[in-house]
C-alpha cells in the first residue's frame, strides 16, 4: 500500500510491509478497537442486505489485496464492510516473476502483473478459521467474508472447473459467498473461459459441488461470476447467455483493464492490467448495461475505480448493489473507509434519503 513516506520504495514490497502489519493488528482485539476509534465510520442509512447476507455498508476490499485472509479484522476494524479475499488457487503459486506492481502516479492508478500468487486453498481457510474465532466477540465487527477463487496457472482451460470446484470445497466452511475469478490478465489464457461453453461447464460444476457442500434444508452459499472490463459488447452478450444457464447469483463488474488509452504515467508501459481512476467510466457503463439485462435478484458488484465516496455514489445510483476498492485504499490510506461512508452519508442527507437502498439504481 502507498503512503506518503513510503512512496519511493517498490510498490509490491511497501503492500507486503503494510500487510504484515496488519495482521499482527489483526491478532489482537485491543488494537483493532483503537484502529475502530481512529478510522471507521458507520451509519445506519448505509446497511444494505444482498445475497441473503447484512453488509453494514455498499463499501468493501476489493479481492487482491489480502489474497491469503491474514489481516481480515484489521480492514474490518478500519471501516471495509465486507472483505473478499484471494484469488484463491487450490494449489499454492508463487505467482509471476517480480517485479510485477508499479505506481501510476500521474493517473492515480496500478499496473500489476501478478498472476495468482497464492498460498493456497487450506492455508487461505486455515486463516480465515482463525479470524471466524475473533467474530465471537465484539472486538472486530462482524462482516461478510468472499472467497475469490481462481485455477492454478499449469491447469489446461478445459479442466479449469476442477480447480475452482476444489477450492470451493476447501473454503466453504470458511466465507460466505464465492466469487469465480475469470477475468484477470495475468493469467494466460484464463480470459477464454469467458466462452460460452466453458463458462456453462463452470457454472453447472460450481453449482452442482455448493449444493453438495450446503448442510441438509440449507441454501447453498451465494455464487458470483467476476467479468473482464476489457469485453466487447458481442463476447458481452455470450458471457451473460452462458451465465444465465449457471447457477450464479450474481456478478462482480468488473478487473483489471489491459487498455492504456489516455494514460499519462510512464509506468503506462509496464505490463499486466491497470487499476484505479482510469477505469471508473468502464466500470460505470457495465453496471448501468447490465443491470438493464442481468435478473433484477442478481447482485452487481462494482470494482474498478472507487477513488471517493462520489465514486462510489455513481456506481450505485447506476445500480450497484455493492462496491469495493483496491488501488483508492493504496491512494487514500487508513482513514479511505471511513472518508466514503461520510461521504456517502452526507450525500443520502442532501437528497432527502433515508438509506442507501433508495438510491440504487436511481439512475
Amino acid at each position: 500500500m502507498v503512503f506518503p513516506a513510503l512512496g519511493a520504495w517498490d510498490a509490491e514490497r511497501v503492500h507486503e510491509l503494510t500487510l504484515a502489519l496488519l495482521a499482527r493488528l489483526s491478532a489482537s482485539p485491543t488494537a483493532c478497537r483503537l484502529l475502530a476509534r481512529l478510522f471507521a465510520y458507520d451509519h445506519p442509512a448505509l446497511a444494505v442486505e444482498r445475497l441473503g447476507l447484512r453488509f453494514g455498508s455498499p463499501l468493501g476490499l476489493a479481492a487482491g489485496c489480502d489474497k491469503n485472509g491474514v489481516a481480515v479484522p484489521a480492514f474490518a476494524a478500519l471501516g471495509f464492510r465486507h472483505v473478499e479475499v484471494g484469488t484463491v488457487t487450490p494449489v499454492a503459486q508463487p505467482g509471476n516473476p517480480r517485479p510485477r506492481v508499479w505506481r501510476l502516479r500521474a493517473d492515480a492508478a496500478l499496473a500489476n502483473a501478478m498472476g495468482f500468487p497464492s498460498e493456497g486453498a487450506a492455508r487461505v481457510a486455515a486463516h480465515l478459521s482463525r479470524w471466524q474465532r475473533h467474530r465471537a466477540g465484539d472486538a472486530v465487527p462482524r462482516i461478510p467474508i468472499g472467497a475469490n477463487l481462481g485455477k492454478n496457472k499449469d491447469t489446461p482451460l478445459d479442466r479449469a472447473w476442477d480447480d475452482y470446484v476444489r477450492a470451493l470445497a476447501t473454503l466453504y466452511p470458511h466465507a460466505d459467498y464465492f466469487v469465480a475469478n475469470i477475468s484477470s490478465p495475468n493469467t494466460a489464457g484464463l480470459r477464454d473461459l469467458h466462452a460460452e461453453e466453458l463458462l456453462i461447464d463452470l457454472g453447472r460444476a460450481l453449482g452442482a459441488r455448493a449444493l453438495t457442500l450446503a448442510p441438509p434444508g440449507a441454501a447453498p452459499k451465494p455464487l458470483l461470476l467476476k467479468l473482464s472490463p476489457d469485453l466487447t459488447s458481442g463476447q458481452l452478450d455470450g458471457t451473460l447467455a452462458a451465465a444465465r444457464a449457471g447457477g450464479w447469483q450474481g456478478l462482480v463488474l468488473g478487473n483489471t483493464t489491459v487498455g492504456r488509452v489516455g494514460l499519462r504515467d510512464p509506468n503506462q508501459a509496464r505490463p499486466g492490467g491497470v487499476s484505479g481512476r482510469p477505469i471508473l467510466p468502464r466500470t460505470l457503463q457495465l453496471v448501468r448495461v447490465l443491470r438493464r439485462e442481468v435478473p433484477r435478484d442478481w447482485t452487481l458488484v462494482a470494482v474498478g475505480g472507487v477513488m471517493d465516496a462520489e465514486d462510489a455514489w455513481r456506481l450505485l445510483r447506476a445500480g450497484a448493489d455493492l462496491v469495493q476498492a483496491y488501488t483508492g485504499f493504496v491512494y487514500g490510506g487508513p482513514a479511505f473507509a471511513g472518508l466514503v461512508h461520510r461521504g456517502l452519508v452526507a450525500r443520502l442527507a442532501a437528497h432527502g434519503c433515508g438509506s442507501v437502498d433508495e438510491v440504487i439504481g436511481a439512475d
